[in-house]
């Protein structure tokens, strides 16, 4: 009971509030750029599971959230690809 920190569910429990954990960090620093929808939807799903940490989640994240939609034409474009990076290095610095 006496634990200064405590890992649970991704995240990282202290007295001084909820951090992301530092292994998710690392998955997220070392993913690379997106070349499927599945693989899309995989980064949004871990990005969205922390979106609590991260202003403005939503606006940022619909580039990538435009081509998981059907009949969507998969085309990774320059918003695409700055979308993804800032996603990225929120998750990191949070």
């Amino acid at each position: 009971f006496w634990m200064k920190e405590i890992s649970f569910l991704g995240h990282v429990i202290s007295s001084e509030g909820i951090d992301v954990d530092p292994a998710k960090v690392e998955a997220v620093l070392q993913w690379s750029t997106p070349e499927s929808v599945t693989e899309i939807r995989s980064f949004l799903g871990l990005a969205g599971y922390y979106r609590r940490f991260i202003e403005g989640f939503s606006k940022l994240a619909m580039p990538l959230n435009q081509l998981t939609r059907k009949n969507q034409v998969f085309v990774w474009d320059k918003n695409c690809e700055e979308s993804f990076q800032e996603l990225k290095r929120r998750l990191t610095t949070t």
